[in-house]
């Protein structure tokens, strides 16, 4: 938890400079988009991120790497912010800013996150009442979902949106009758 506290105290001023810039500038559903591309490069290489983090690596080989991956991908001046994070050894803390980057924007736009662990993919049919229900239970505009599948639910989803948790998987309903017979 301190390291979290810590880590947090680094992250939300860089992550609030650079909300505040894309406001400025106008471009705040761009860096978004941004943000997102760098998380989704930083996911798939380990040794991107490793690379990145490693104090065997001067400034200028961190800075000239990120160009070249990232010049082409990005607004330019988001780019220099990439950059400005490498001078101030901060760029460990890239993934942190852009998901937290992304969670300023879904408040700023009233867009719900709703992690959803389903036994098999969702339909687009399941997707939509998923949205339904996330938009009912936090009244917002839209909904936003990331999924993941667990077989070991059997069948049904759990559905988490911040700290509210809809279990309605057929694992947790026998958990719950499970419970409810142990009962004297």
């Amino acid at each position: 938890m301190k390291g979290s506290a810590a880590m947090a105290k680094v992250i939300e001023p860089y992550t609030e400079a650079l909300m505040s810039l894309a406001q400025s500038q106008n471009l705040v559903d761009q860096f978004g988009e941004n943000a997102e591309g760098v998380l989704a490069v930083m996911a798939e290489s380990e040794e991107l991120s490793t690379f990145l983090g490693s104090p065997v690596y001067e400034a200028n080989q961190k800075k000239a790497v990120l160009k070249q991956i990232f010049e082409n991908q990005v607004h330019g001046l988001f780019l220099n912010f990439l950059l400005l994070l490498v001078d101030r050894q901060r760029v460990p803390f890239l993934p942190g800013i852009c998901q937290r980057y992304r969670e300023l924007l879904r408040d700023l736009n009233q867009v719900a996150l709703a992690e959803v662990t389903s036994a098999v993919e969702l339909t687009e049919e399941q997707r939509q009442a998923v949205c339904d229900r996330v938009k009912s239970m936090t009244n917002s505009q839209s909904v936003e979902i990331e999924t993941s599948i667990d077989p070991d639910l059997i069948g049904g989803v759990i559905i988490q949106v911040g700290s509210q948790v809809v279990d309605a998987s057929l694992r947790g309903q026998l958990r719950r009758i499970a419970l409810n017979l142990s009962r004297p």
